[in-house]
């Protein structure tokens, strides 16, 4: 199955690269941005599938030369050698289940990740900044930017609050499975019988509006200033740095104070009430056009729990796909590629029983 949809994949990147020499192609920028981006895309599965090959291929060679082998040592290193292979195919093959999943438009789209700490208190608190962490490695790993928008530190380590920007290649491809209620079990480090403690923060992802499709009116909005406090506002607490934004139609209130400038506060309140209120509007939207739950597959209710982290048992589970994995301790350290390659697989098959 995989074989056929590849090999049709990359008939069609042999007609894309011909289309992006044409000159009506070269003069539409939407259509030549839009053909860029699945030709790139196209050549990443290009490359997983000659590595795929390649280690099939270096498998089968390993295979044979077992039966002629009899020498223990020379045996041994290539049962390392099998067994490594083995590991990499798995990967492979992971990524080539995600890579045929046609490009979106969005995937590209910068985004703003809202984490918040949840039932458990502190506990919640501290789990926000693992996952931070977690998410920041995941970032790097990828080759994304990361700002920070605005932040409320707890009182024993962690956060209440963690809004951030993300920018990069295939950013909303891969997060925008992240939103929804994430749950924790382990035992906390205040914890003295060795009690396991449940706790659960939130994420919301919000896509960035482009400024050509979305605007605000500066009527709609009502700025107030005021002097930052707590954590993170220290350094500003003689100025009136720190800015609240409201959006007076909908009611939607946004506040930064991270900043010791109130012009770059403003800057950063204004993209976060942006993505807010046009998420908004998309949300109804799909509202009026169907009620049916089968229609909002993939969005991301928040209020949904969608995974649980089991630290004592080193198991994290992905509710929305039933998969389990007893690798937590890998996650955590920012290894997300095969939860995010196994949802946007999902996800996309179900579209299609919709």
């Amino acid at each position: 199955m995989i074989e056929q949809k590849v090999q049709q994949l990359l008939d069609r990147l042999i007609i894309v690269e011909g289309l992006l020499g044409e000159p009506d192609v070269l003069s539409d920028k939407k259509k030549y941005k839009e053909l860029t981006q699945e030709y790139s895309h196209l050549s990443t599965l290009k490359e997983v599938w000659e590595k795929y090959n390649s280690s099939k291929k270096a498998v089968q060679e390993n295979k044979e030369l077992m039966k002629l082998e009899s020498d223990p040592e020379m045996t041994s290193i290539i049962e390392e050698e099998l067994s490594s292979l083995s590991a990499e195919i798995q990967v492979l093959k992971s990524k080539l289940q995600t890579l045929i999943v046609p490009p979106d438009p969005r995937d590209d789209r910068n985004i703003i990740m809202e984490i918040r700490a949840g039932t458990g208190g502190d506990e919640a608190a501290i789990f926000v900044g693992n996952c931070i962490r977690m998410y920041k490695n995941f970032a790097s790993k990828m080759g994304w930017n990361t700002e920070l928008i605005s932040c409320t530190e707890s009182d024993f380590g962690g956060y209440k609050e963690y809004i951030w920007a993300l920018t990069g290649k295939n950013v909303f491809r891969y997060m925008q499975f992240e939103s929804g209620t994430h749950r924790v079990q382990r035992v906390p480090a205040t914890e003295t019988q060795g009690r396991v403690h449940t706790s659960a923060i939130t994420v919301a992802i919000l896509l960035e509006p482009e400024e050509q499709e979305f605007q605000i009116d500066d009527k709609d909005l009502r700025i107030e200033t005021y002097r930052a406090s707590g954590a993170g506002g220290q350094h500003v607490n003689t100025t009136d740095s720190a800015v609240r934004i409201t959006h007076i139609p909908t009611n939607t209130v946004v506040c930064c104070q991270d900043e010791r400038s109130q012009i770059k506060n403003k800057d950063k309140a204004l993209r976060l009430l942006k993505a807010k209120v046009a998420e908004e509007r998309e949300r109804k939207q799909k509202q009026e056009i169907s009620e049916l739950r089968s229609s909002q597959v993939g969005s991301g209710d928040r209020s949904e729990r969608i995974r649980t982290y089991n630290f004592p048992q080193n198991r994290i589970t992905d509710h929305r796909i039933g998969l389990t994995l007893y690798n937590l301790d890998i996650v955590m350290e920012g290894e997300l590629e095969e939860v995010s390659n196994a949802l946007i697989s999902f996800y996309y098959q179900k579209k299609f029983e919709v």
